[in-house]
């Protein structure tokens, strides 16, 4: 069957059309994002007004750059000047500063002072994610009087579901649903309607907790005020959920030990994937250096319990891979706002007697299986050496990552391949020095065991 691309090529317009009117504006997009820029400027022409805007605001900002420098100069301004506030402030953040003054200039005085504002405000901030085009409501107003005021204005709005609530001097006082307006009387107060206790942000709260908060109080639209609680703008459940996601992509692309893409897969080059993957094995490599000296400075024991070497892979593993599930686990707690930093003591106390116990479980399983093929000496070294190095891992993957969100580095910054380069190491001085303790005793009492594996 000819693919979209196929059809394209061959300026087969009918059936074009007929797949555009009969597919979701979802699945639109996501095709989008398949095809090559020409290509996809070819399909977007095809497209009439208002379903274009609907699919160019469902593009990711790099599909929407690509889209822009394919179309005419008149194309590019209305779809500009047609889009929300909050998204078209994230198109022009993602463009080159020139290219956005450029499409900046060319939106009418309204929309320009909208978008201005909203890129008046820090990165990542509740501010920067709002749109300033909402319907609030003054308590003082009777449902009559507020009805009116949604159907004036109530086509401009992205949500009026629920309404915010300010005094006369805009001070958010609370939030009203539409459907209890609707059916109260008309000469009801919208201050007797209101639910009084309602949750906002301000402008420069951080963008992560904005969107949390819309998550776990499920909300619909969460208002924005300033420094003085007075109301600017709100932000939307599906801005929060976007959000979500790109922290979301951003700490498990960390915690796998690479850079955040901040761009669709398919719309990155290799070279651009390659990069943003060797910084991250570089800097491991240098930290992988300490495993080798670590074998370097127990090289003599190494030569004298050749045997030792073989257990090298299992406890390094072990202890590598008990380090990254704590800190996988705090992470995500602390992204979800379970844990915070004053609970550091109860969540290391937690994750040390996990270790333990981990450490004690596995030590059980190996102790009757080494001993049956090397003997009960090494036994007891991979048994001690399991339950400490178990132990010492949870407890890494703990704190480090509560320390590190204390200093301002993302949690995922520490993450499952830098604590286990770090495990591998320290577990390995650990494995070293319980099986001279052992061995030395054993020599000490005169077993002879250590004569015995020499020769």
């Amino acid at each position: 069957m000819p693919t979209l691309s196929d059809r394209i090529r061959t300026h087969d317009v009918p059936r074009l059309r007929a797949w555009l009117a009969e597919t979701g504006t979802l699945d639109i997009a996501d095709e989008f994002a398949r095809l090559e820029p020409g290509e996809r400027a070819v399909l977007f022409r095809l497209l009439d007004k208002d379903r274009a805007l609907a699919v160019f605001e469902a593009l990711d900002p790099i599909h929407q750059q690509e889209l822009l420098e394919a179309l005419r100069a008149d194309q590019v301004r209305e779809l500009v000047e047609e889009m929300d506030p909050d998204d078209r402030a994230r198109l022009l953040d993602e463009m080159p500063a020139k290219v956005a003054n450029r499409l900046q200039q060319g939106l009418s005085q309204a929309e320009r002072q909208k978008t201005s504002v909203l890129l008046g405000y820090p990165p990542e901030s509740a501010g920067r994610i709002m749109t300033p085009e909402y319907v609030s409501l003054r308590a003082s107003m009777t449902s009559t009087d507020a009805l009116a005021k949604v159907r004036r204005s109530g086509g401009e709005v992205v949500t009026l579901r629920v309404l915010p609530v300010t005094d006369d001097q805009r001070r958010l006082v609370g939030v009203v649903d539409l459907p209890r307006l609707v059916t109260a009387a008309p000469s009801t107060r919208v201050g007797d309607l209101m639910r009084t206790e309602v949750h906002s942000v301000t402008v420069d709260a951080d963008q992560e907790v904005a969107a949390r908060l819309i998550q776990e109080a499920d909300l619909i639209a969460l208002p924005v005020v300033d420094a003085e609680n007075r109301l600017v703008g709100i932000i939307t459940v599906d801005d929060a959920m976007e959000v979500l996601e790109a922290e979301e992509t951003e700490d498990i692309i960390r915690s796998g030990g690479a850079e955040p893409l901040e761009r669709p897969y398919l719309a990155a080059n290799v070279v651009f994937l390659a990069r943003k993957r060797a910084v991250w094995l570089l800097l491991l490599g240098v930290a992988a250096v300490l495993t080798v000296n670590v074998l370097q400075a127990f090289e003599d024991t190494l030569e004298a319990i050749v045997t030792l070497a073989l257990f090298i892979p299992l406890l390094i593993d072990t202890g590598g891979n008990s380090g990254s599930q704590a800190a996988t686990v705090v992470i995500r707690a602390m992204a979800v706002g379970e844990v915070r930093f004053r609970d550091l003591p109860r969540v290391v106390s937690r994750e040390l007697t996990v270790g333990i116990a981990l450490g004690a479980m596995l030590a059980a399983v190996a102790f009757p299986l080494v001993t049956l093929f090397f003997g009960s000496a090494f036994a007891t070294v991979v048994s001690l050496t399991l339950v400490t190095i178990c132990t010492w891992a949870t407890f890494a993957g703990a704190l480090l990552p509560m320390v590190a969100k204390r200093v301002g580095i993302d949690p995922a910054v520490v993450s499952a391949p830098l604590i286990t380069t770090l495990v591998d190491a320290t577990g390995l001085i650990i494995y070293f020095l319980i099986a001279r303790a052992v061995f030395a005793a054993e020599l000490a009492d005169g077993a002879g065991t250590l004569a015995g594996l020499l020769g």
